[in-house]
């Protein structure tokens, strides 16, 4: 099972490629850190939207180098999955927002606890990714059971709505307080800190607050990625297109957290949207027996159109109701 699992991820396409990959991203990442936020500052609107903006260009630009490389089925299915997983990680960003708000965690800190929540988003994603990859290869029909889940996590977001998170009862949180020593305070951008033990004044470590929030925001993703992965392979089942648009779409979305976090309530109907993506992609399983494959440009243009439709109908509406209300 584990030479499958290597086999799925890594060995379907040449190992430079991988490396070229890694490469980018680790220079992205270094480049963010080690030269754009060597120093702490609060990211305002306008640093989250060219730093998204740089991440975009990157991610696209690997899109074309995939399309040159692999041909255009694969840069296709790379720009659906792009999309995919940046739309449906829209949520993602509201659910982070309740995560920092809950736990009083500044502006300021927020960059560092993204920042290194992509590392973990790199390991996670490439072993949720590796082990669907592994599943897909070995038995086909997997498929199928991927498509009934989208199909059914669709109709059930378009019939039940959006449903308000009380992130202060989440188990994670509770877990955290119960049985580790949470400092009630930040203490900078720390993570851990040595602290007296108030029964017996002994030095102890304790995790701050900004660490319980860097561990929250790593099981958000992984929730969310129950929904991302199986709509990617609905895609392709090409491990090396579906990790690559994942990683890059996520990484452009962190970026732009500190802009859509101030303007998310905006996006009020993009979640039906998100949910018809996922009825399409779902039933694009189901079809392939009755009408064959469905094309790549097909697939993209459908994915494309209904989110724009849901982001444009989301800013007039809301555009309108607020000139509604001031009258």
């Amino acid at each position: 099972m584990f030479d499958s699992l290597l086999h799925g991820l890594f060995l379907g396409h040449p190992g430079w490629l991988w490396l070229s990959f890694l490469a980018i991203v680790i220079a992205l990442l270094v480049f963010d850190l080690g030269v754009l936020h060597r120093k702490t500052h609060e990211i305002g609107v306008r640093e989250s939207l060219l730093l998204s903006a740089g991440y975009i260009a990157a991610g696209l630009a690997f899109g074309a180098w995939v399309w040159s490389h692999l041909g255009p089925a694969a840069g296709m299915d790379y720009l659906t999955g792009f999309l995919v997983e940046k739309s449906l990680a829209m949520d993602n960003v509201f659910v982070i927002a309740l995560i920092f708000t809950t736990l009083a965690i500044p502006r300021l800190y927020q960059h560092r606890v993204l920042f290194w929540g992509i590392l973990g988003v790199l390991v996670l994603r490439a072993i949720m990714i590796g082990l669907g990859a592994t599943l897909v290869t070995e038995f086909a029909w997997i498929l199928y059971l991927f498509g009934a889940f989208l199909l059914l996590t669709g109709v059930k977001m378009l019939l039940l709505g959006e449903r308000p998170h009380d992130m202060a009862k989440n188990p994670v949180l509770r877990f955290m307080r119960r049985h580790f020593r949470v400092t009630p305070e930040l203490h900078g951008q720390r993570f851990f800190v040595r602290l007296p033990d108030p029964a017996t004044g002994r030095p102890r470590r304790w995790i701050t607050p900004l660490f319980v929030a860097l561990v929250m925001v790593e099981i958000a993703d992984i929730i969310f990625a129950v929904d991302s992965v199986p709509a990617i392979f609905a895609i392709t089942q090409d491990a090396f297109v579906v990790y690559t648009s994942n990683i890059f779409a996520i990484l452009g979305l962190r970026a732009l957290y500190f802009a859509l976090a101030a303007a998310i309530h905006r996006f009020k109907y993009l979640k039906v949207a998100l949910a018809l993506v996922l009825v399409f992609i779902g039933a694009k399983i189901f079809l392939v027996g009755l009408v064959g494959k469905i094309p790549s440009e097909i697939s993209l243009a459908v994915t494309f159109g209904l989110l724009a439709g849901g982001i444009l109908y989301s800013l007039w509406r809301t555009r309108r109701d607020a000139a509604a209300t001031a009258n």
